[in-house]
């Protein structure tokens, strides 16, 4: 009995009094708001860069034959990209975001969209590495039907390679989702009210950290279940449609 009570205390102070409950759904959805941002931005990222690596790996030795301009653009810009992949998978996540807010963006207060930036930016080249993984493991085949059809690279990879590389890659691609939506909990670094700094500031005014810790722990793992338990379905569904 002392124990129930004691943690009904504890629960009444941590989420009822003034209404702090609300501080735990104002954090988580400013949580997902971030990550879904980040991911679109990361998609967008990961498209461009895959398609330079891709390009440049299938076509430097017909460029390098040929030569010109169409090559010298594209080893630039295939230099630029593996510059920005390197840079970016070496260095934490957390420093990034650090620069993103106090260097880049100092002027700026939407601690919501230099998140978005920075974990997007981030997730981008993980993601560009999973789509150019999915783009090399079409077989050539498939390029050659395309210029047998008239179309040239670009139309190409519009229109036959990128659609069969996102079916590939796309229960690696919700993994990478998951993987981002927890790496966002370190965003309450730059001030951002997200869902792990709304237990800390809960926290910190009642000097309670066990129920409010828990209940973080908790949203991540129901959340990152749900999303695992639907990417399993997306899983089966595409390997009955490939029977």
């Amino acid at each position: 009995m002392p124990i129930l009570l004691s943690l009904s205390r504890d629960f009444e102070l941590a989420f009822l009094k003034d209404d702090r409950y609300k501080l735990f759904i104002t954090g988580f959805v400013n949580t997902l708001k971030i990550t879904a941002g980040a991911l679109v931005l990361g998609i967008v990222i990961g498209i461009l860069v895959a398609a330079v690596r891709s390009s440049f790996d299938k076509n430097s030795e017909t460029l390098k034959m040929r030569g010109g301009l169409g090559y010298g653009v594209l080893s630039v810009l295939n230099s630029i990209c593996k510059v920005y992949l390197t840079v970016i998978r070496g260095t934490p996540v957390v420093v990034q975001l650090l620069i993103m807010y106090f260097v880049i963006f100092r002027a700026s207060k939407n601690g919501v969209l230099i998140g978005i930036l920075a974990f997007g930016i981030n997730s981008g080249a993980y993601v560009a590495e999973i789509f150019r993984a999915g783009i090399m493991s079409i077989d050539n085949g498939q390029f050659e039907a395309g210029r047998s059809l008239g179309f040239n690279y670009i139309q190409t990879m519009r229109y036959i390679i990128i659609p069969q590389m996102f079916k590939a890659v796309l229960p690696t691609l919700l993994n990478e989702f998951i993987a981002l939506l927890k790496e966002t909990s370190v965003a309450g670094y730059v001030g951002v009210k997200d869902l792990t700094k709304a237990a800390d500031n809960v926290a910190g005014l009642t000097y309670k950290y066990v129920l409010p810790l828990t209940a973080v722990a908790l949203t991540y793992l129901i959340t990152v279940m749900i999303l695992s338990s639907l990417v399993g379905k997306l899983e089966r569904r595409l390997r009955k449609s490939e029977r």
